[in-house]
């Protein structure tokens, strides 16, 4: 990660093979939340987010913390630029909302609406960045409490708190919707 962060493309190349496994599980716990005939698989998901990460001209990596909070964003993008696309193709197709409770205590097998979702966050961000980077860093990225409290540099109860305020506040507005 060092050399990465010093700008090696050499060693963005040789990043991928070490962390592609855990971005492979992340990617896959996202196909638990899509519909069934869902036609992006974890593989394509992982694929386009280093193909991402190497368009950068530099790449400053701290730590993997950081790297995979990256990682986080661009899978969050490319599942709601893809859901988005869908979308678009069915123009008035029937979709099914899915509380991000739901989503996230019980990963049922009914896909969220993912730009709705995105929508929110934004308008969480808006009001709170901070609680909507803990939903991104904890909901696309996978990450703990702790991983999650470290890239904020906040503490850990606070991070759980953000997470149980966003929770409640996102399901208030994705019922609005």
């Amino acid at each position: 990660m060092e050399a990465a962060r010093r700008g090696s493309r050499d060693a963005v190349n040789q990043l991928l093979p070490l962390v592609y496994d855990e971005l492979r599980g992340l990617a896959d716990r996202f196909r638990v939340l899509e519909r069934g005939d869902h036609t992006l698989q974890p593989t394509a998901i992982v694929h386009e987010v280093y193909l991402r990460l190497i368009g950068q001209e530099s790449v400053g990596w701290r730590d993997r913390n950081q790297f995979f909070a990256v990682a986080a964003k661009l899978m969050r993008r490319i599942l709601v630029d893809h859901a988005r696309a869908r979308r678009a193709l069915k123009r008035g197709g029937t979709q099914v909302r899915t509380s991000l409770d739901d989503v996230v205590d019980r990963l049922e097998m009914t896909a969220p609406d993912l730009p709705a979702l995105d929508e929110t966050l934004n308008r969480l961000a808006a009001i709170d960045a901070r609680k909507s980077r803990v939903v991104e860093l904890r909901f696309f990225g996978g990450l703990s409490v702790a991983e999650t409290s470290a890239i904020l540099n906040v503490p850990q109860r606070t991070v759980e708190r953000d997470w149980t305020f966003a929770k409640a506040w996102l399901r208030a507005e994705l019922g609005r919707d």
